[in-house]
């Protein structure tokens, strides 16, 4: 949504608000909560099951397991005080990964949950057989309908709950634990430790790993946590702190008192543990707590997992009756009734024991995508991810915690491969059917890779109110993070050369915050305009300025350059967050895709510029560079030099090459200039000590990600961070690369520059690199054939030099342009002069084309550095062609390379007719 700060709007269009929780839960009951959903069949039932496989070393298997859930509490800490949603991973994953990936997991955590609290209630019949001798399973369905009732009217009365429970389980199991401590020696078991050795006790820790689930089910329930941001981080590793040192002490006393063969196997370890110690009346005891334990775990199971279909519901992904909240006690009643229906089922019906094990493989990727999501949303920069607790030691925590739970993973075999493949297909099912049709929401993922939607304009969605629809020279984009907007606004009005300017500010909102929020005229948005409005007034500037509130920060900013016909998109440069370890473009895929420049500039506080370094190579940013520097000269009455890089061990040949390709652009500048070929051991540490010499440095975007180079910062990125001057990074679209002249100058003394006589493009085509019908449909096998037919042509030249030139060009910048066309370039030393050829396929290859189109018509050039300003002639003469006479119908119509040639010069007759016409 879009409002005008200096004008009144229209009120926008609101969706429906989501109901509200009632936040009731204190840092105590969120501990409780937290401690009383892993006191159950974790302690209860696992760990004589869990001595079978590891014998008495199974008291660490629970410690090392609770380490290795710390990475996951802490990930989900973060994520839950920036996201304090009900719906906790569910919600986390969805809005980084998108609604898919969040139903399906949604789904697999929900029936999980489900099953183990299932499993809590029919789980306790050995420990009630001990009891009474009644009816488990109608037991189960009577404690069952009390929790939901309990559940039903309100968090309040299960937090209370949960704290007595917890408190008295706790007292008992410590007395029993320090009372084994103090057993006579001749009563300590000789359990063997490790009995199966390393893959047994392994084994053993994923098996008793789903014993620590509560911890973050706690973040399932955040809306109703009073003060989310302090007491959830808190209250999760409270509880993880008290519950690991407590299976510990308890599991160990259990391997030491009770003997090995009693032990393992056993279903009811803690009445055993009793039994051993105070004979049959501490064991009826212990198994009188088992049952209210697992009780009041399967409670604190159902209080979590109705949450995720209350969540999944309220963002369109489930049917809305699972949303409503009762009116008079604020819980989601119709999803906690229907949990609990769907558990009575399972009571009734279902081999839970088996069920359950299966479904405690996804408490295993639950984990694993809190991990994940918290990279991913610290790698991305996304702006409205303000988490007011965060992970220490990022990025070690996250990562490690994330290959932790891959190999516990794949240790559960075939057993997780299952698990996942029965809960991912149901849920793909239902987001297709039934999500899909109703959401319109991208993760954070999503909207950072490729944009189908706004690539091939299937989605432009228009959501402006009180909006200008005047066209502007240059855009520039505040997305808060900007040293000095004012700078910034400068350096756009600099670009825009006398033209108008826009200023955005764009506020990026979570789809948990209604977007009309962020609108709020604030006392940081009215200071901003008004030094806005002051910087407009002293550089005499034409500037409108407006706030844009909005989900998808890619999606607005590309509307908007669209919707001003702007030719520059102005940016601040955006450090990396402590930590990261990913280097990414500023806009994501977009920054590839922008129908006009990017400049990002990186504001280091210099505030009269008066030595200009533009740093140039051979590439579809040179001319830009230039052009740019040589303007930016001008309005601040600067020096420009205009410099390269060469390795000191470099040959003289090179170094000539370099200073001629220096003196070709050279020519495009007119103020006060000089050339400098800069050499040193690495690039970088040149340039760097370089920067203290200059107040700007002007340079091209890095080239475009590929494979692993994400991991290293690029050239730019380490200017712009550690440069000790301003910074301008500068893009050109791939629809004008090499482009130059976009800058009006002064009329020079002397009067009107006589006309320059028309470029003579026939000189640089020759008929052996004219082919068509070609049949050639992968990219690598067309360039090795390029270079063949120049090679084969040329002697001064080899082939694997012509492509591997024509690749490093490539993978600066992908050199299609549109409509069926891209322009491969070849930089050579050993070039004599420059070529031009012409190839046709004969039928179109994928290119990844800005227009997504099949490209099928190639102009290749090949040519020497120190003849940039004739390639830039060459490119400029085939861009007026086809876009002013018919040359890509005659191209495409031809037969052999007499055909293309006159289609040529017909189409330079039809241009030269058309000016003198003119």
């Amino acid at each position: 949504m879009e409002s005008s700060p200096t004008h009144p709007t229209s009120s926008p269009t609101l969706t429906e608000q989501p109901p509200k929780f009632e936040a009731g839960l204190s840092l105590g009951a969120v501990v409780a909560v937290s401690v009383s959903a892993m006191l159950g069949s974790g302690l209860f039932v696992l760990p004589g099951l869990a001595a079978s496989m590891t014998g008495s070393s199974v008291w660490l298997a629970y410690v090392v397991a609770g380490l290795c859930v710390l990475p996951a509490a802490l990930s989900k800490a973060e994520l839950a005080t920036a996201m304090p949603s009900s719906g906790g991973t569910y919600v986390y994953v969805d809005r980084t990964f998108g609604p898919l990936v969040g139903t399906i997991l949604g789904l697999g955590i929900w029936i999980s949950l489900l099953l183990k609290s299932a499993f809590a209630l029919a789980g306790f019949g050995a420990y009630l057989a001990v009891v009474a001798n009644v009816s488990l399973t109608s037991t189960s369905i009577v404690l069952l309908a009390m929790i939901t009732a309990l559940n039903v009217l309100g968090v309040k009365k299960v937090g209370r709950a949960q704290g007595i429970v917890v408190a008295v389980a706790t007292l008992v199991l410590v007395c029993l634990s320090i009372w084994g401590l103090l057993a006579p020696p001749g009563n300590v078991s000789k359990a063997v430790f490790a009995s199966d050795g390393f893959s047994g006790f392994t084994a053993a820790v994923a098996f008793v790993f789903v014993s620590f689930a509560g911890v973050t089910k706690i973040a399932a329930i955040a809306e109703e946590v009073d003060n989310p941001t302090r007491n959830l981080p808190r209250g999760m590793l409270y509880s993880l702190g008290a519950v690991t040192f407590l299976y510990g002490l308890v599991v160990y006393v259990m391997t030491a008192v009770i003997d090995e063969e009693a032990l393992e196997g056993s279903l009811r370890p803690v009445h055993l543990l009793g039994e051993t110690l105070g004979g049959p009346i501490i064991g009826f005891v212990a198994a009188i707590l088992g049952v209210v334990t697992m009780t009041s775990m399967a409670n604190a199971g159902l209080l979590a997992s109705s949450r995720f279909p209350f969540a999944m519901a309220r963002d369109g992904l489930l049917p809305p009756f699972l949303h409503r909240l009762h009116p008079r006690y604020l819980t989601p009643t119709t999803s906690i009734i229907t949990t609990a229906f769907l558990m009575g089922i399972v009571i009734l019906t279902l081999d839970v024991t088996r069920i359950a094990k299966l479904a405690s493989v996804f408490i295993l990727i639950n984990y694993l995508f809190d991990n994940l999501s918290v990279l991913v949303l610290r790698e991305t920069n996304t702006t409205w991810y303000s988490p007011k607790y965060k992970t220490p030691l990022y990025p070690v925590v996250p990562i490690v915690g994330s290959l932790l739970t891959l190999y516990l993973i794949a240790r559960m075999g075939t057993t997780a491969f299952v698990a996942t493949v029965a809960v991912a297909i149901p849920g793909a099912l239902v987001f297709a059917v039934y999500g899909r049709l109703r959401t319109e929401r991208k993760g954070v993922l999503e909207k950072r890779g490729r944009r189908f939607d706004l690539e091939f304009g299937r989605h432009e969605p228009d959501r402006e109110s009180g909006a200008s629809a005047t066209q502007a020279k240059a855009l520039v984009a505040l997305l808060g993070h900007e040293r000095s907007p004012e700078t910034l606004v400068e350096m756009g009005a600099a670009l825009a050369d006398h033209g108008s300017v826009r200023v955005e500010l764009i506020i990026e909102v979570p789809d948990q915050t209604a977007a009309d929020e962020a609108l709020e005229d604030s006392s940081r948005l009215r200071s901003l305009r008004r030094r806005l409005t002051a910087t407009a007034e002293a550089v005499d500037l034409s500037l409108d300025f407006e706030t844009l509130s909005t989900r998808d920060v890619l999606a607005a900013i590309h509307r908007k350059t669209k919707q001003l016909e702007a030719d520059w998109l102005v940016l601040g440069w955006r450090a990396r967050s402590r930590g990261s370890f990913v280097s990414t473009l500023p806009l994501g895929w977009l920054t590839q895709r922008l129908s006009c420049n990017l400049a990002i500039f990186g504001d280091a506080g210099v505030r009269h510029m008066r030595k200009i370094l533009a740093f140039v190579e051979p590439g579809p940013h040179d001319a830009l560079v230039a052009s740019t520097a040589d303007h930016l000269a001008e309005i601040n009455g600067a020096q420009v030099t205009l410099a390269c890089f060469l390795p000191e061990d470099a040959e003289l040949p090179l170094l000539q090459a370099q200073t001629d390709y220096l003196e070709q652009l050279g020519k495009l500048i007119a103020v006060p200039s000089r050339q400098h070929v800069l050499r040193g051991e690495s690039e970088a540490a040149t340039l760097l000590h370089v920067s203290e010499s200059y107040d700007l440095m002007v340079l091209g975007a890095p080239p475009e990600k590929r494979r692993f180079s994400m991991f290293r910062p690029s050239l730019q990125e380490l200017l712009h961070e550690k440069g000790a001057c301003s910074v301008l990074s500068l893009r050109t679209p791939r629809t004008r690369s090499h482009e130059r002249g976009l800058f009006r100058r002064k009329p020079q003394p002397g009067g009107a520059r006589p006309n320059k006589p028309s470029f003579a493009l026939l000189e640089h085509l020759d008929e052996r690199f004219l082919e068509v019908g070609l049949d050639i449909p992968k990219k690598d096998a067309l360039f090795d054939h390029f270079a063949e037919t120049f090679a084969a042509a040329l002697p001064e030249i080899e082939a694997s030099a012509v492509a591997k030139a024509l690749w490093e060009r490539e993978n600066t910048q992908n050199t299609s342009v549109g409509d069926g066309i891209a322009m491969p370039h070849a930089t050579l030393r050993e070039a004599d002069a420059l070529r031009l050829g012409i190839f046709v396929l004969d039928k179109g290859m994928n290119f990844e084309a800005i227009d997504g189109k099949p490209v099928d018509v190639f102009f290749v050039t090949i040519g020497p550095p120190n003849d940039r300003t004739t390639h830039l002639r060459v490119l400029g003469k085939i861009s007026e062609l086809v876009l002013g006479t018919k040359l890509l119908e005659g191209i495409r119509a031809s037969k052999n390379a007499t055909d293309v040639q006159r289609a040529v010069e017909v189409a330079l007759r039809e241009s030269e007719a058309v000016k003198r016409a003119e």
